[in-house]
């Protein structure tokens, strides 16, 4: 953390959020530490810049970026190929979880948040973000390999029985997705996950928007079918921006979160893991997912 400037007195882990691992520092930073083996170094890298030059050059005041160790990069490995830190302002303020439900008029504010940053200028860094699934071989593969003893720990059983047990219909749903591909237009700066969960209210009504490893150049979609709720709400995005969102990229890009996810906890199933609260966070998961997508 000296690289940073800091000389912390206290060190508090801080159990919030999944996949990282997270502490507070005298109450003024918010440390994290990524295992880059699930990704890569070198696309966590261009997020954090990408969020780092929008809040620094873009001048937007909801970017909640990391801040810049003495070099001026944004991240530093600790090991030569697994955990990487970056280190954020510690900021006040009501959080929210993924299942959230948000107010019209709290969906407003988002959008409008949405809005301005579809509208910056792209930075050099920005990473593009193709709609086609980056885990899509290890589903495919999965889908192929239910007949056979799946090793890992707990869950690989259970979760080959799932996977077997919706084979069908996870093919169906690759299909479908193939055909929606082409849907949305111009690409623009998308955050990826602007759900209540990565959302922070200061006490004076600001919202701020967190967790920018999954920023890239995509079309609007990628970001407003988790916002929006009905016609009023995309009426508000096209009003503010010119642009009338696609329904049929709206439609694409839910099915695209749902299969991503599959393919991400198959992966993590496959995979050595032990009984942990991701795990079993993971597997409920990934059930409700299977769920859904089968209706």
């Amino acid at each position: 953390m000296r690289e940073w400037g800091i000389d912390a007195v206290a060190l508090d882990y801080a159990p919030v959020g999944f996949g990282d691992y997270h502490w507070v520092a005298d109450g003024r930073w918010f440390i994290t530490v990524a295992d880059v083996r699930r990704g890569s170094y070198e696309g966590l890298q261009h997020a954090l810049e990408t969020a780092a030059v929008l809040r620094e050059q873009a001048g937007l005041a909801f970017v909640v970026a990391p801040l810049r160790a003495a070099d001026g990069t944004t991240l530093r490995r600790l090991d030569r190929h697994r955990y990487v830190m970056s280190v954020f302002p510690y900021l006040d303020g009501a959080g929210g979880d993924f299942g959230d439900e948000p107010s019209p008029e709290e969906r407003g504010q988002v959008i409008d948040l949405l809005a301005e940053l579809h509208r910056t200028p792209p930075p050099f860094s920005t990473p593009a973000r193709p709609v086609e699934l980056a885990g899509r071989a290890w589903l495919e593969d999965a889908i192929r390999e239910t007949n056979r003893q799946w090793l890992g720990g707990p869950y690989a059983e259970p979760a080959r029985g799932l996977i077997a047990d919706h084979a069908g219909t996870l093919r169906r749903c690759l299909e479908e997705l193939d055909r929606m591909a082409d849907k949305g237009g111009e690409p623009v700066v998308t955050h990826g996950e602007p759900h209540p969960g990565n959302l922070l209210r200061k006490a004076d009504g600001r919202l701020l928007l967190v967790d920018w490893d999954t920023v890239g150049l995509a079309v609007p979609e990628r970001d407003l079918w988790l916002v929006a709720k009905g016609p009023s709400d995309l009426a508000r995005y096209a009003d503010a921006t010119g642009r009338a969102p696609d329904p049929a990229a709206l439609e694409l890009y839910r099915l695209r979160w749902a299969l991503d996810d599959v393919a991400e906890f198959v992966a993590w199933f496959r995979s050595p893991h032990g009984r942990t609260p991701d795990a079993e966070q993971s597997w409920h998961a990934l059930t409700g997912t299977l769920e859904a997508l089968a209706r």
